[in-house]
């Protein structure tokens, strides 16, 4: 039956109806030093759980009788035109989930009208992303100290036709990531009776993985080669460096397309950014994998939406697991969300079938959401529309409307 535009149909009682029941089954396909990877935080892991906590703060205001069925959706971010306001967000080792890997994600991406930021770290090179989908997805880029080899694959990201050149900002070394530590997860992988034994407890895992091999950095392999995964690891210890501000402007003048710079927090680095020449901002804390501490990057948004909001988009990633997260981070001033993890347990539950089917439940949720608080498009979305949970709203006065607080204070919008 159809209800107000929503297609309700019966579903099979162990189809996944939401993100977190992807994870679930994720976490049942996957080997353990592989789970970790996708989940796991860094040190303490106080930022990966405030990324959520920060989200769940928020309530929604919900205006009725408003005559709305089918909210528009559609957005256009860096010039590419979305049917959502979702990406997916650059994730490196993805053909570690599944042997679908970051071309199945972007084929999924296709599906639902919207865009996969492929990592540096992909397990399919640029070429093969670029050859085998029909849209032009973006690439994510690590400024490392090697110019050489940064050059190289922005010149190979262009030259495949990549939408936008994202650059990673906040891993100048990498975060302390004790779950991997403590299951083996590295580059080799490091085996153990134990690990191998649990590993061949996840057979359908186990087959894509030695059929498949799709664990490799394929672009920092020469282009048509499968090197072992050793020299691939040999190949990345040379990405390090003493990396600043004139990275950045190096790398500006080396793209010609729209750059975007991510993993920023402080208003101050993000009006930096600008000021070099970037088109947008992704505010971001490396999904909790980078400094444990650091602020939720739903809390850092709006701050950053105010100071450079006017010059360049600002996207947002971290926490995302709803439609209803969306919605908060929109209202707060995001021109779209990155979602990585949410895409990881789909690919790695389901493929490139449940890749895209995570895409499907949090467009559901938004258009449903957006339908019950009784707005006929995302685009109406503004600080207006959410308040801190458990606050009530202000009395408005005669011919005004009513404030509502935001994320830094209290003041109408």
């Amino acid at each position: 039956m159809n209800v107000a535009g929503f297609r309700l149909a019966a579903r099979s009682p162990a189809a996944p109806l939401t993100v977190a029941d992807w994870r679930e089954r994720a976490r049942r396909r996957l080997p353990d030093m592989v789970w970790a990877y996708l989940e796991n935080g860094a040190d303490g892991e106080r930022t990966l759980r405030d990324n959520r906590t920060a989200l769940d703060a928020w309530a929604l205001r919900q205006r009725v009788l408003s005559g709305v069925v089918d909210p528009d959706l559609t957005t256009t971010v860096a010039g590419t035109e979305l049917a959502l306001p979702v990406l997916g967000a650059p994730m490196g080792l993805l053909g570690a989930a599944h042997w679908h890997g970051d071309l199945g994600v972007a084929r999924a991406a296709e599906r639902r009208g919207t865009r996969l930021v492929l990592s540096s770290a992909s397990t399919y090179s640029i070429e093969e992303v670029a050859e085998q989908t029909r849209q032009s997805h973006w690439f994510q880029l690590y400024p490392w100290g090697d110019r050489e080899l940064t050059g190289t694959l922005v010149r190979r990201a262009e030259d495949a036709g990549y939408g936008a050149l994202v650059v990673t900002v906040d891993v100048p070394v990498l975060g302390n990531r004790l779950g991997e530590q403590r299951r083996g997860m590295a580059m080799p992988p490091t085996l153990s009776p134990a690990r191998v034994s649990h590993a061949l407890t996840r057979p359908r895992w186990c087959y894509g993985y030695a059929r498949h091999r799709r664990t490799t950095l394929r672009n920092l392999q020469p282009p048509g080669t499968r090197g072992a995964v050793r020299s691939v690891a040999a190949q990345s210890a040379r990405l390090g460096g003493r990396l600043d501000w004139d990275d950045l402007d190096w790398l500006r003048a080396q793209w010609s397309g729209p750059l975007l710079v991510k993993g920023v927090l402080e208003p101050e680095d993000a009006e930096r950014c600008v000021e070099l020449g970037a088109d947008g901002i992704v505010v971001s804390n490396h999904g909790g994998r980078q400094l444990d501490g650091a602020p939720a990057a739903i809390e850092a948004l709006p701050a950053v939406v105010d100071q450079v909001g006017s010059r360049a988009e600002v996207l947002v990633d971290g926490g995302i697991r709803t439609g209803l997260d969306v919605i908060v981070a929109l209202a707060l001033g995001a021109r779209a969300c990155l979602v990585g993890r949410p895409l990881a347990y789909g690919l790695a539950g389901g493929g490139t079938h449940g890749a895209a089917d995570v895409l499907r439940i949090l467009r559901d949720e938004l258009r449903r959401g957006l339908t019950l608080m009784g707005l006929s498009s995302a685009a109406q979305l503004d600080r207006s529309s959410i308040r801190l949970r458990g606050t009530p709203a202000a009395r408005p006065t005669v011919g005004s409307a009513a404030p509502i607080l935001n994320g830094a204070a209290t003041e109408a919008s």
